[in-house]
């Protein structure tokens, strides 16, 4: 039986070694970095030939329609309700079936002052529109 009375031979760990720790979470980083971009990718598709490409709009195809956040509506900076917005966009249709609808709404309005603009335009035939934004800070 050994005697432990000398203060020399008493060691302690004070240290934890980190090298396992460190060649695991370099692993880990490895295996997330390769599998992450094959997670990402959707279906491979093949589409399928015909049609026609979609023109790009003229100034006279748009008509802009503005929302602010407190439910005031403007198309073309004049002033209207909602529904006499619809009305005049759905005769601006019926003139020029190639009209796209640029739709520029405060970012803190309400979600139901644009669906409801969205659901007039849907019952009226008008499919085409763009929910603008601004671009992001580079």
């Amino acid at each position: 039986m050994r005697r432990f009375s000398q203060r020399s031979h008493l060691v302690t760990l004070s240290d934890i070694n980190i090298t396992p720790l460190l060649d695991l979470a370099f692993v880990l980083l490895i295996i997330f970095i390769i599998t992450t971009p094959l997670l990402t990718q959707s279906i491979e598709l093949k589409l399928p030939q015909g049609g026609k490409m979609d023109q790009k709009p003229t100034r006279n195809d748009i008509r802009t329609v503005e929302i602010s956040s407190t439910g005031y509506y403007k198309l073309e900076t004049v002033p209207r309700s909602l529904p006499q917005i619809i009305a005049q966009l759905a005769r601006d249709f019926r003139n020029n079936p190639n009209l796209v609808i640029f739709i520029r709404a405060d970012k803190d309005c309400k979600y139901d002052l644009v669906a409801q603009l969205l659901d007039g335009c849907k019952n009226n035939g008008l499919s085409r529109y763009s929910l603008r934004t601004d671009p992001t800070p580079k």
